[in-house]
C-alpha cells in the first residue's frame, strides 16, 4: 500500500496554531455550505405525471410506492447496466456506508435503489453484498432517462451514478434535486467489479467491490462525490424540506417509526 509524504513534526503549540488557522477556513466552508443547502431547499420544484413501473422484492411498484407512505423519497441512481453481471464499484462502496435507514425514517424520508439492470440481476448481486437496502429495477421504464441517470452518447447508452429527491404533496409527486457523480460508465462496457479488471469503467481506480479487497491490490483512496455526504441524515440536505428540526438523534431502534 502506498502512503502520501508524511506532515511535518512540530511541536504542540505549533500544530495548535496551525489548526486554528484551519479551522477558521473550515467554518468559512461549512457556512458556504450552509447558504448553499438554504438555496437547494428554496429551488422550484417540477411535478411528475409518469406512471413509472419499477421491478422489486414485492413485485411491480409505481413511483408512489417508493415513497412507503413517506413525505420525501431519496433516490439512489445505481450504476448497473442490463448486460452487467454485477453492480458499480464506486455505487457500492456509497451503499456500503448509507447504514441504518431508521434515521431517514424518523424523518419522513424513504430511500430507495434504482438501477436499470433487471431485478434478476440486482438479487444475487445484492445477496453478494448483504444488503437489505429496498432496491429497484427500471428496466422496463424510462426513469433512467427522464432523470438522467442514463444518457446517450455518440449513439450508445452511458451509466452514471447520482441522487435525485422527491417531495410528496398529497397524491401529488414533485421532482425538487438531483446530482450527479462525475463518472460515467458505457453500458457495453465490461460490468464495473466484474472481476474483469479493477480499472474497468465506473471502478474509481483502485475502490473495490466489498469481498474483493486483496485481489486486485490495494484498496483505492479516492473519495467519491456521493461519499462526500458523510453520514446517511446528510442525504436529508439534498430534499426540499432539510434536515428536519426537532428530532433527536438516537440509536436506530429507538425510533417511533
Amino acid at each position: 500500500m502506498a502512503y502520501p509524504e508524511l506532515p511535518q513534526i512540530v511541536s504542540r503549540e505549533e500544530w495548535r496554531a496551525a489548526r486554528g488557522e484551519l479551522q477558521a477556513k473550515e467554518d468559512a466552508v461549512a457556512r458556504a455550505r450552509d447558504a448553499v443547502n438554504a438555496e437547494r431547499r428554496a429551488l422550484p420544484m417540477v411535478e411528475v405525471a409518469e406512471e413509472y413501473v419499477f421491478d422489486g422484492g414485492d413485485g411491480k411498484a409505481g413511483l408512489l410506492d417508493l415513497f412507503r407512505g413517506r413525505r420525501q423519497l431519496v433516490v439512489h441512481h445505481f450504476m448497473f447496466a442490463p448486460e452487467w453481471e454485477a453492480g458499480c464499484r464506486g455505487c457500492s462502496a456509497f451503499l456500503d456506508q448509507v447504514g441504518h435507514l431508521a434515521h431517514l425514517h424518523a424523518r419522513d424520508t424513504s430511500f430507495a435503489v434504482v438501477s436499470r439492470a433487471p431485478f434478476t440481476r440486482i438479487l444475487p448481486f445484492k445477496a453478494r453484498m448483504g444488503w437489505a437496502l429496498p432496491w429497484y429495477s427500471s428496466y422496463e421504464d424510462d426513469f433512467n432517462d427522464d432523470f438522467e441517470a442514463t444518457l446517450q452518447r455518440d449513439g450508445t447508452l452511458v451509466e452514471r451514478a447520482g441522487i435525485s429527491c422527491f417531495l410528496l404533496e398529497g397524491d401529488r409527486v414533485f421532482h425538487t434535486y438531483s446530482t450527479y457523480e462525475n463518472c460515467e460508465a458505457y453500458g457495453d462496457s465490461a460490468a464495473p467489479g466484474s472481476g474483469e479488471s479493477p480499472e474497468s469503467p465506473g471502478s474509481y481506480g483502485n475502490l473495490n467491490v466489498y469481498g474483493e479487497y486483496g485481489k486486485f491490490g490495494v484498496c483505492g483512496a479516492r473519495e467519491t462525490g456521493l461519499g462526500r455526504l458523510g453520514s446517511i441524515v446528510g442525504l436529508l440536505d439534498l430534499t426540499a424540506l432539510g434536515a428536519v428540526s426537532g428530532i433527536p438523534l438516537r440509536y436506530h431502534d429507538e425510533y417511533d417509526c
